[in-house]
């Protein structure tokens, strides 16, 4: 077996339970911005909606679960400090899609 086809381990500078703190408190953070999108959706949806007004919002739900997925294969092999950054570079992405999306949702025609 190669050196390079060798399996990587977590930096042997952080421990586990740091890794697994961080990773849990990031996912709190993009869970929030899950449910606040649902409850966008589900106030938008109220007041009628278009089939691209239903694609847009309900793209906004899935988006932050998979920038959050997207944080954490980058990051998953870097020390603790690094994956807090690719977390915390993450949860900004997200937050500047969310307020495009709402500046967004409020332009919309309703149907």
């Amino acid at each position: 077996m190669s050196a390079s086809s060798a399996p990587q381990q977590v930096s042997a500078g952080s421990p586990r339970w740091l890794v697994g703190l961080v990773i849990g408190l990031a996912g709190l953070f993009y869970a929030y911005a899950v449910w606040n999108a649902v409850a966008h959706l589900i106030t938008m949806a109220q007041t009628g909606l278009t089939g691209g007004g239903w694609a847009t919002l309900l793209f906004g739900v899935a988006f932050p679960a998979i920038v959050f997925a997207f944080a954490f294969v980058i990051g998953r092999r870097r020390n603790v400090g690094e994956l807090s950054l690719v977390f915390l570079a993450g949860l900004g992405i997200v937050a500047v899609f969310w307020m495009s999306l709402i500046a967004l949702s409020l332009t919309m025609p309703s149907a």
